[in-house]
C-alpha cells in the first residue's frame, strides 16, 4: 500500500488501497448507487445492505473487535468517483516522441460517473467490457509515485519494475482531469492484480509481480528529501501506517515499533517485501500478504487469506470490493476507527463506486480465464498425480477446483461451537504462522484452503510469501531456524524457519519432483 492524495486536498486525505504498495494506499474508491437497476431479467444487487454486510463477514478471532461498518445511509451519501480516460505509462526509451506534450493537450474525458456518462450497457459483453474500465481505473495520484521518477531508468533499476513487450508499465497510468495537467494515478484493482508474463504479455486478474512496496519506498525517500519539515513528515508516515495496520486490542501492538523508527528505516521495511506480496491494510507493517490471484475467484466460497469475507455470488463480490477499497478503515473495531488516526474528514474526502460500476467489475473478474498452460501432462506429471492421490492431498485440495473451499483453524485458535454451524470448517490446523489469523484486523482465527489452480504462473507461498516457488515450499530445510527464505524474510531478518504445512516435505526426491510437475499442470 501507499499514499493517495488528490489535488487540492491536504495530505491528510491520502489513503491506501488493497492491494498495495505500502500494502494498500488507504484508497477510497467506495461503491454503490442506492437503487437496484435491471440487468436482463435480474436486478443489480445493492452493495451496502447492512444485514448482508454483517452476514458477509466472518467475525474476528477476538470477537469484540469485529468491525462494525458504516450505515447504508452514510455509505450512499459518499460521492461516486468519476472514472476518467487513462493513458499508458512508458518506460524510458519506449515513450513515443512528444508523448507528454500530446497528453498535456488532451481534454479530460469522463468514461463513467453518476452524472450521465456511462459506457454501453445493453448486453452481457457490454457489462464485462465496462467492468474492465472499473478494474483498470485508479483512484488518483500519490506522492510516492512521481512522473519524474517513472520516466527515468534509475527508478526501474532500483525497483525492478516490469514492463510489457511494448514498453508499458501496466501498474500505473496517466490521467488527464484538467487540460494541461497530467496525473500519475495508482492503486486501482489492476495495480495489484496485473501480471507481466515472461513473454511480455499482460495477464489481468493475476497476482502482480511488481515490487510495489519497493516502488513506494523509493518515493518515500524522495518525498523525505524534498520535505521542508522532516519531523512532521515522519509523524505523518507513522500515522499513515498505524491507520492501515493498528489493532489496539492486540498486546503488544506491533505498530508501536514504528514510534522508534525513522523514515529511512520504515522505507527499509517496505524494501523487504518482495514482488508478489503486499503490506495490505488490516495486516501489520512488518507482515505482508501474498497477493491473491483473482482468476477463478467466482468459485471461491471465502475471500481473503483468513476467509474474512464470505462469497456466495455477485453481491458478495461487490461488498468485498467496497470494503477493501476503503470502507474498512471507516469501520469501528471495538471502538477503534482506523481513519480517525489521520483525523480524516471521511464524508468529504472519500468516494465510492456506484452499484452499477461494482456489478460490472464483478462480471469482468468472473469472466477472467488463465492463460494457456505450457506444462504438459506427461509421464512425470502422471506419476505426480498418483503421488497427490496417494498422499491424500485431495482431502483439502479437492479436484476439480483443487480446494475444498473450507476454513482451517490457525494454531492456537479454539473454534467456537457456533461456527461449526455457520461456516465451512475443516477442524485440522496446518500450523503455518498464526500472526495474520490471530493478531491483525483481518484475523478470523482461520486460514482458507487455497486453490492450487494456476500455481504454475504465480508464486510466493504460503499466505505471507515466505517461499518464492513450489520447489522452495517443498524443501524440508524450511522448517529449520537457519533457513534462508527465498521470498519474504522480514525486516532485518536473514534466517528463520517457515513452519507448517509439512505435507509432502518428506517425499523422496523423485516423488517430490513428480508432484511438483503435476501441480504445474493445474
Amino acid at each position: 500500500m501507499s499514499l493517495q492524495e488528490s489535488e487540492g486536498v491536504d495530505m491528510m486525505a491520502m489513503r491506501l488501497h488493497a492491494a498495495s504498495v505500502v500494502s494498500a494506499l488507504l484508497a477510497t474508491l467506495g461503491l454503490g448507487a442506492g437503487a437496484q437497476r435491471p440487468h436482463g431479467t435480474a436486478a443489480i444487487p445493492r452493495t451496502w445492505d447492512e444485514g448482508e454486510v454483517e452476514r458477509h463477514q466472518v467475525p474476528l478471532a477476538d470477537f469484540a473487535a469485529s468491525p462494525k461498518h458504516v450505515t447504508a445511509d452514510y455509505y450512499y451519501r459518499l460521492p461516486v468517483r468519476p472514472i476518467y480516460k487513462s493513458y499508458p505509462v512508458y518506460a524510458p526509451g519506449r515513450e513515443p516522441p512528444g508523448y507528454m506534450e500530446w497528453l498535456e493537450e488532451q481534454e479530460p474525458v469522463v468514461l463513467w460517473d453518476d452524472q450521465g456518462h456511462a459506457p454501453p450497457l445493453q448486453t452481457e459483453a457490454d457489462w464485462i467490457r465496462a467492468g474492465e474500465i472499473v478494474f483498470d481505473a485508479a483512484p488518483g495520484p500519490n506522492r510516492f509515485f512521481r512522473i519524474e521518477d517513472v520516466r527515468t531508468s534509475v527508478w526501474y533499476e532500483k525497483t525492478g519494475a516490469r514492463v510489457t513487450k511494448g514498453g508499458v508499465l501496466p501498474s500505473l497510468q496517466y490521467v488527464v482531469k484538467a487540460k494541461g495537467v497530467v496525473e500519475l494515478d495508482v492503486l486501482g484493482c489492476g495495480t495489484c492484480h496485473t501480471r507481466v508474463m515472461p513473454d511480455g504479455s499482460v495477464l489481468k486478474g493475476a497476482q502482480s509481480n511488481q515490487a510495489l512496496q519497493r516502488q513506494a519506498a523509493y518515493g518515500m525517500r524522495a518525498a523525505l528529501a524534498a520535505s521542508h519539515d522532516t519531523a512532521q513528515f515522519l509523524t505523518q508516515i507513522r500515522g499513515l501506517f498505524k491507520s492501515l495496520h493498528s489493532a489496539p486490542w492486540v498486546r503488544p501492538d506491533p505498530e508501536t515499533r514504528l514510534d522508534t523508527m525513522s523514515v529511512a528505516e520504515i522505507a527499509d521495511v517496505l524494501d523487504a517485501v518482495p514482488p508478489g506480496a503486499s503490506l495490505r491494510q488490516g495486516t501489520n507493517t512488518f507482515l505482508p500478504m501474498q497477493i491473491p490471484d483473482l482468476i477463478g475467484v467466482k468459485d471461491r466460497r471465502y475471500l481473503d487469506h483468513t476467509g474474512l469475507e464470505r462469497h456466495g455470488g455477485v453481491g458478495d463480490f461487490m461488498r468485498y470490493a467496497a470494503i477493501n477499497q476503503g470502507l474498512d478503515v471507516l469501520a469501528s473495531y471495538g471502538g477503534f476507527v482506523p481513519a480517525e488516526v489521520l483525523q480524516q474528514p471521511a464524508s468529504r474526502t472519500r468516494f465510492r463506486y456506484s452499484d452499477e460500476q461494482l456489478y460490472a467489475l464483478a462480471l469482468y473478474v468472473y469472466s477472467l480465464h488463465p492463460p494457456p498452460n505450457p506444462n504438459t501432462f506427461d509421464a512425470l506429471a502422471e506419476r505426480g498425480q498418483k503421488v497427490f492421490e496417494r498422499e491424500g492431498c485431495a482431502m483439502c485440495h479437492t479436484p476439480p477446483l483443487y480446494t475444498n473451499n473450507t476454513l482451517t483453524p490457525a494454531e492456537g485458535f479454539h473454534i467456537p461451537p457456533a461456527h461449526l454451524k455457520l461456516y465451512d470448517i475443516l477442524r485440522v490446523s496446518v500450523r503455518t504462522d498464526s500472526t495474520l489469523a490471530l493478531r491483525t484486523r483481518r484475523g478470523t482465527g482461520y486460514y482458507k484452503v487455497p486453490s492450487l489452480k494456476g500455481v504454475w504462473y504465480r508464486g510466493m507461498f504460503p499466505h505471507d510469501g515466505s517461499c518464492a516457488t513450489l520447489e522452495d515450499w517443498f524443501d524440508l530445510a524450511r522448517l529449520l531456524d537457519d533457513y534462508v527464505p527465498t521470498g519474504f524474510k522480514g525486516y532485518g531478518i536473514e534466517r528463520r524457519a517457515v513452519p507448517g504445512h509439512e505435507f509432502g516435505l518428506r517425499l523422496s526426491p523423485e516423488d517430490k519432483r513428480a508432484l511438483i510437475a503435476f501441480l504445474k499442470t493445474l
